[in-house]
């Protein structure tokens, strides 16, 4: 655990019994889990295990059906107050940039904090610019995104879910779109994510980066947690044969 998170203070995101339908598909099954403050977790599991899903829950892009979801303190439910408060704490990235064409690389930034955090034009523009340099493109500022690699699209797309200032950050497979060559570039901005002392949960393939990185691993297969533990257990001690299985297949 690197020093930022050895001050956590206890658990921003609490899941309870959390179920999830689509139409006959039992897609989360169960799921009880906690996430302390400033933590790193690392979801890993085949396609199709639930691990989307569920991270899209925490931020209510996808309702859960039954079971408990505490997200700093605020339970998820359809209540539209809620809904908003949260999402104004949680930022997400997704595989695809989903950035908006016609707009430039800056206008994509400062878009929600001018309509939802009612920052002036010269602020979010100040805001947009140091998040830019954070992520290494300050020179892109006034690109459009069909003028990017994907790579830098991708790190656009990051410092957009910052500009909202989040307490969490959630990453949803965010190099799978990726040209080999481009991966390390957001996989750093990621890590420098991790070490500042932000709460992160991360959907990735991306062996050695999870491995850096993460405080604990949550390995799903057919909607629920098989196995979770630290990076040493999972790679040197996994107890689960389907998780013995994943990790002969992947390394």
């Amino acid at each position: 655990m690197t020093e930022a998170n050895a001050t956590a203070k206890g658990p921003i995101i609490i899941c309870e019994g959390v179920n999830k339908w689509f139409g006959d598909f039992h897609v989360l099954r169960d799921i009880s889990t906690t996430v302390a403050e400033r933590e790193v977790v690392v979801i890993l599991g085949p396609s199709g295990s639930g691990k989307s899903t569920f991270i899209r829950t925490l931020n209510r892009l996808e309702p859960h059906d039954t079971g408990r979801i505490v997200v700093d303190g605020i339970e998820l439910n359809d209540d539209l107050r809620n809904l908003d408060r949260i999402r104004s704490e949680v930022g997400m990235v997704f595989q695809q940039f989903n950035l908006f064409p016609h707009l430039s690389v800056l206008r994509n930034i400062t878009l929600a904090p001018q309509k939802v955090r009612r920052l002036s034009r010269k602020d979010a523009d100040e805001l947009a610019m140091s998040l830019l340099e954070r992520v290494g493109i300050p020179e892109q500022a006034e690109k459009f995104p069909g003028q990017l690699s994907g790579g830098q699209q991708q790190r656009v797309a990051i410092a957009r879910a910052l500009a909202m200032q989040p307490r969490i950050m959630l990453f949803d497979e965010p190099t799978s779109a990726l040209d080999p060559e481009m991966i390390k570039e957001v996989l750093d901005v990621i890590e420098e994510l991790a070490t500042s002392g932000m709460t992160l949960l991360v959907v990735t393939h991306e062996m050695g980066f999870a491995r850096e990185v993460a405080d604990r691993f949550l390995f799903f297969d057919e909607g629920q947690i098989v196995e979770e533990g630290t990076p040493e257990h999972f790679f040197t001690n996994p107890q689960e044969e389907r998780t013995k299985l994943f990790l002969s297949q992947i390394l």
